[in-house]
């Protein structure tokens, strides 16, 4: 960035929450939920009765440690859980249980692909495990008030929800990067099966810390950016306050670590509160929860149980099947669409057609109509009998995209609706023969000219011969056999 004279560099570090997909949550027997009424989802020990006590949830562990190793971290032998004490009417224990000093993922990293194909790392500083807080609904404001409310309500149903935080170093410099690093995480946490991931239900949430300076000067002082619930405003937040940072600075005044809010209707930033350090949480060790002891053969097991991870699958995908980089970055990136081009490349024994097809049509079927691979109405075996029509020339490439669409209106397979719209290509030799035959001699003064040199009345024969055809003459014969009556002449 540069304002004047002078060029400013940013500094971003992000944190990022995770919501586990287990059964039930953190230190309790409720079961997850998302959109139930609230408050159904709540117990003794959720709401932080006295006397209650809680018991760690194995499956939530696996999940963090799947998390921590894909992200190649060093995983503790031993860690404990903590009390984050901080007053919130969300909190009913008016505590969180979180991990502190001895969290369960150190010093890891992830290599992240842009799309020109450059590629940095970022620093994984920590990755631990905490609980969820509930949520706040705010009848206030001015349209609470007209209706007579000024107020809000808890649902302590996502209260407990199992939660894995993962914190960067400040690797991060441009919005660009930070929205590259959250997409690729997103991807590669969702390939672990251990979240859903949904930005727009709260099961993957983003704060950002930002600082700017000049390049090589010490670390500005840093806001933070909450909640950031897209991967668009994660980037305009950024920009926004980057810009609010250089010019308060630029201007005389002085960068203060408070927490900051974004609003995407305004495209603004504005002042939330001063920023807590650790040390106002006065965190101390859980008393009522046992360290957690995970063996090296633990580990191993749950490495060995880890998938094919994004990174190892672009590489595959372009040794084994010849794919660009971004084609290959593209399908690793999304596991579902991944494993749909696998198995048609399988049918098809052509991987080339098969992802030109795959981020081609499909791709752009699938997003106009909002579907997921798992419910397209096109599967990789129906898409494989469609190539094959094409393939053989019964189809011509205009007549399969044509079919394609039918398929996905009505789910019939691709020779039906060949037959019911009676298309297919002509591609019988003798029957074209005919039928260019008679179309040069009805024109004899363009044939005239393609027999001085002037090739582009080509077009107006194949022109003709595709409206006598109804488009189903296979065009590739039609220009061959144009050239050869055309020449005889």
């Amino acid at each position: 960035m540069t304002t004047g004279a002078e060029t400013w560099e940013a500094v971003i570090g992000l944190e990022i929450h995770v919501q586990l997909s287990t059964r039930t949550k953190m230190f309790c027997g409720c079961e997850l939920s998302f959109g139930d009424p609230p408050n159904t989802h709540v117990c003794p020990i959720c709401l932080g009765h006295p006397g209650v006590l809680p018991v760690t949830n194995e499956k939530a562990i696996e999940y963090a440690t799947r998390i921590a190793l894909a992200l190649d971290c060093h995983i503790a032998p031993r860690t404990i859980f903590h009390r984050k004490n901080y007053f919130y009417p969300d909190l009913p224990k008016a505590y969180q249980i979180s991990q502190y000093d001895l969290p369960l993922g150190l010093a890891g990293h992830l290599d992240v692909e842009m799309e020109d194909g450059s590629m940095f790392r970022v620093g994984i500083t920590r990755v631990h495990m905490e609980e969820d807080a509930g949520k706040l609904v705010h009848a206030g404001g001015i349209a609470g008030r007209i209706a007579g409310a000024d107020y809000s309500l808890v649902d302590f149903n996502r209260g407990g929800t199992p939660l894995v935080e993962i914190v960067t170093e400040p690797d991060i410099t441009t919005p660009d990067q930070a929205r590259a690093f959250l997409t690729q995480l997103r991807s590669l946490v969702q390939q672990l099966g251990v979240s859903d991931v949904n930005m727009e239900e709260g099961s993957l949430r983003c704060d950002a810390n930002v600082s700017v300076r000049h390049p090589g000067e010490p670390f500005g002082t840093k806001t933070e950016l909450k909640n950031m619930n897209s991967f668009r405003f994660l980037h305009r937040g950024l920009e926004a306050e980057i810009e609010r940072q250089i010019d308060t600075i630029e201007f005389g005044g002085r960068v203060v670590q408070e927490t900051i809010h974004f609003d995407p209707a305004t495209g603004k930033v504005s002042s939330l509160r001063s920023k807590e350090e650790a040390h106002d949480y006065r965190y101390f060790p859980e008393p009522d929860l046992p360290p957690v002891e995970l063996d090296a053969e633990y580990v191993d097991k749950v490495r060995a149980s880890l998938p094919e991870l994004p990174a190892a699958r672009k590489e595959r995908l372009v040794d084994q099947h010849g794919l660009t980089g971004k084609e290959a970055a593209l399908l690793a990136a999304n596991k579902s669409l991944g494993d749909y081009f696998e198995t048609l490349a399988g049918a098809t024994g052509d991987a080339r057609t098969s992802v030109n097809w795959v981020l081609g049509d499909l791709s752009a079927y699938l997003n106009v109509s909002g579907h997921e691979v798992a419910d397209c109405p096109v599967q990789p075996a129906a898409l494989a009998e469609l190539l094959a029509l094409l393939k053989d020339g019964t189809l011509s490439g205009k007549m399969a995209k044509e079919v394609f669409e039918a398929m996905c209106e009505t789910r019939k397979p691709a020779a039906d609706i060949v037959a019911e719209k009676g298309l297919g290509q002509i591609s019988d030799t003798s029957a074209l023969e005919a039928i260019v035959a008679r179309v040069v001699e009805a024109n004899p003064g363009p044939a005239e000219e393609f027999r001085q040199g002037r090739d582009k009345v080509l077009g107006f024969f194949v022109g003709q011969i595709m409206k006598e055809t109804k488009g189903q003459a296979n065009p590739g014969l039609v220009n061959e056999l144009l050239r050869k009556h055309l020449q005889k002449g």
